[in-house]
């Protein structure tokens, strides 16, 4: 064969190998690893146990499920199985899980910005952590806008960042950040920083030097090199074996991508599917040791896995009763489990693989019911504050969606009615949590996230005419049209009782929630100057449906004849409520409803001996549970219904958080006549008296 000849072979093998390499190669490219632990499967079922924290906000070292946490952040486990957390809130300390769960104090405890070893150190709402391969850890500092290492021996010193806010690259002594809350370190040895309010993503050299990889000067979403890509509310970065930075780009719904050169792009998730939603707000980030990833999400609750082919799967927290507040630190061990915070549960958890056939050992999730509501001393979030201000709106009420579904959501909190401009307050001292806790810009439902506090239907850190209430805690951002699009309140920004929040909004009342998503419980445990309560429930109406919703009606001898073969029977009742001084026209919804069966000479039935108090609203349950609370006909004004009309399907169960259907089964009594007493209280304890008898007959 000629030379010629042979140059023409090379350049066609040549450009088939090329190409093959685009056809077969996937977008992006699985790290090989290093013989180790086998491949991760995709789609594991997984075990969630209770690592650490017993549920109730506080620092206390001790055995891991009686130690307490604040807010528990940033995550790292050792080969040992130790686990170092950061522990924010007020407690701003390193914590130490031992192998064994024993829970200590590493370093840190008041808030502050001080090196040192151990407890003469001080930090300001750590979050992620990190480690290199010399065991140390590293810190995003996020109040103090700084980069923190720890030694093994406890020992902090500041790697980078002046204590102050701001934008600037150079040594680390000089370089400034806006609240970093992610961090990582890369196979290199070099920190990688999501400076998270700055929208960018930093890096750390080993000789101290600050540089940026990949972000512009506004928050926003596109892809491109360097500063030409944009973010929005970065949370967690993780490296992986090929030095790719993965980021959890919060208020953008994405999880990005970023080669060692700064190109950024977008990782393409699977679409959702009919029942479940994909990755939403992701706020934490882990890696699999062959480069897959973990999400833990900021408001959905759950822990995700999520392969770089885009396809996702939910691990944890969608299940009922074992919702996540705040997943909002991720570690993978040696062995593949992983380990997480939930910081709005003060608890530290591990998934590891379920034995196949077998059942999930029931663990603790969520804050406990014993976690000590705020101390507020009696205030209302509007002026006067040891005033009196009418209460229009209670935990548990239905509402409509403005669009002829009268049961379309669940009411959560207090509504406190307020003129249109006037000043919300908080009423508590409060830390903010949450990397994005302001929401809903200029809409009806605007509102703020401090502590376990939210205030809703205000303009954010705003007057009525737009301007800034405190622009230290308050920054307002704009679009690119310059427009102003929306308020963003920094994680750590503390508030003291009586600190101005915002403005209220046309709802002409202020919103109070307490608690996290899942686990909202009722405002009115507050307390609040001047409230008081006297009036007892009324109830307007008990009636008896069957399974089809035919009403059971029939009367003989004034008494309602409920066949015994039917296959159960539901009790509505329809009943409101009212508070000391509030409008006539006003009707609140109830605390807590039930049922009891009597004989005819009002001794209980074998069973009934208490009332069945089937429905109970000290804390809030998804809205799911609507159409199981209220029956048809349930309504308010405000959506349409020409009066207000709280019908409760009281043979339902809605409480704890939990729910489900129900009926009354008569066929397990003897025919003869009975007596149903509905039992239905306001939070103050007031019972309704008149019209809660209703007379049966068993044929």
């Amino acid at each position: 064969m000629s030379r010629t000849a042979w140059m023409w072979v090379v350049v066609v093998l040549t450009t088939t190998a090329i190409a093959t390499t685009f056809l077969f190669t996937p977008r992006f490219p699985v790290p090989v690893p290093d013989a180790g632990p086998p491949l991760t499967p995709f789609a594991w079922s997984a075990e969630r146990t209770l690592a650490a924290g017993d549920g109730i906000r506080g620092a206390r070292d001790g055995a891991g499920t009686q130690a307490r946490f604040d807010d528990p952040w940033g995550i790292v486990v050792m080969e040992d199985g130790t686990r170092y957390v950061a522990d924010a809130g007020d407690n701003n300390r390193i914590r130490r899980i031992a192998p064994d769960g024993t829970v200590a104090t590493l370093a840190g405890g008041v808030e502050g910005f001080a090196d040192g070893t151990g407890m003469a150190a001080a930090f300001n709402t750590p979050s992620a952590l990190a480690r290199d391969l010399d065991d140390n850890l590293y810190v995003a500092d996020t109040g103090n806008h700084a980069i923190r290492r720890i030694t093994p021996q406890g020992v902090v010193t500041t790697v980078a960042g002046t204590g102050e806010p701001g934008y600037r690259d150079g040594p680390g002594a000089q370089a400034q950040f806006n609240g970093p809350v992610g961090i990582a370190v890369d196979g290199r040895g070099r920190i990688v920083v999501a400076d998270t309010y700055n929208d960018r993503i930093r890096i750390i050299g080993r000789d101290g030097q600050v540089t940026t990889l990949a972000g512009g000067d506004a928050p926003g979403f596109l892809d491109g090199t360097g500063s030409d890509a944009r973010f929005d509310t970065p949370t967690a970065v993780a490296v992986d074996a090929t030095g790719i930075v993965w980021v959890a780009d919060l208020r953008n719904d994405a999880i990005r991508r970023i080669e060692p050169h700064g190109g950024v792009s977008t990782l393409p998730l699977r679409p959702d599917t009919d029942t479940t939603m994909g990755p939403r707000r992701p706020l934490a980030l882990a890696l699999t040791h062959e480069g897959h990833l973990y999400v833990g999400e900021l408001y959905t609750g759950r822990v995700m896995q999520v392969m770089r082919d885009g396809r996702w799967h939910v691990l944890a927290g969608h299940l009922p009763g074992q919702r996540l507040s705040r997943p909002a630190g991720l570690a993978v061990d040696a062995a593949g489990r992983v380990h997480f915070t939930d910081a709005g549960s003060h608890r530290v958890h591990r998934l590891a693989p379920l034995t196949a056939g077998a059942a999930p050992t029931a663990s603790p999730v969520g804050p406990s019911p014993d976690d000590p509501l705020p101390d507020t001393a009696g205030r209302w979030p509007l002026a006067p504050q040891d005033g009196w201000h009418e209460v229009v709106g209670t935990l548990g009420e239905v509402r409509g969606d403005y669009e002829g579904e009268s049961r379309h959501h669940l009411h959560g909190g207090l509504d406190i009615r307020g003129d249109v401009g006037a000043t919300v307050l908080a009423i508590t001292d409060g830390k903010v949590s949450s990397p994005s806790a302001a929401w809903g810009f200029d809409g009806l439902g605007e509102g703020l996230g401090v502590g376990a506090l939210d205030y809703i239907h205000m303009r954010v850190g705003r007057t009525p005419r737009g301007d800034l209430l405190d622009p230290a805690r308050f920054q307002l951002l704009h679009d690119l049209s310059g427009d102003p699009s929306r308020i963003r309140v920094r994680r750590g920004t503390r508030f003291a009782a009586g600190d101005p929040l915002g403005t209220v909004n046309r709802m002409a009342h202020v919103h109070l929630s307490i608690g996290p998503s899942g686990y909202e419980r009722n405002a009115i445990g507050l307390g609040f100057t001047g409230f008081t309560d006297a009036y007892p429930p009324r109830i307007d109406e008990v009636a008896l449906f069957d399974t089809l919703d035919q009403p059971i009606d029939a009367k003989q001898d004034g008494r309602i004849v409920v066949p015994r073969a039917l296959q159960g029977v539901r009790i509505v009742v329809e009943a409101w409520d009212q508070v000391d001084r509030n409008l006539p026209r006003r009707r609140l919804g109830l605390y807590t409803l039930g049922y009891q069966v009597l004989h005819d000479d009002g001794t209980p039935v074998a069973g009934y001996e208490a009332p069945r108090m089937n429905i109970d609203f000290q804390r809030l349950p998804s809205d799911d549970a609507v159409q199981v609370a209220y029956a048809p006909g349930s309504g308010i004004t405000v959506h349409g219904s020409a009066v207000t009309r709280f019908r409760y399907s009281v043979t339902n169960t809605v409480r704890d958080g939990m729910w489900a259907e129900g009926t009354w089964q008569p066929d397990t009594l003897p025919p003869g006549d009975y007596l149903l007493r509905v039992s239905a209280r306001d939070h103050s304890g007031n019972e309704a008296q008149g019209r809660r008898d209703l007379k049966l007959r068993l044929p």
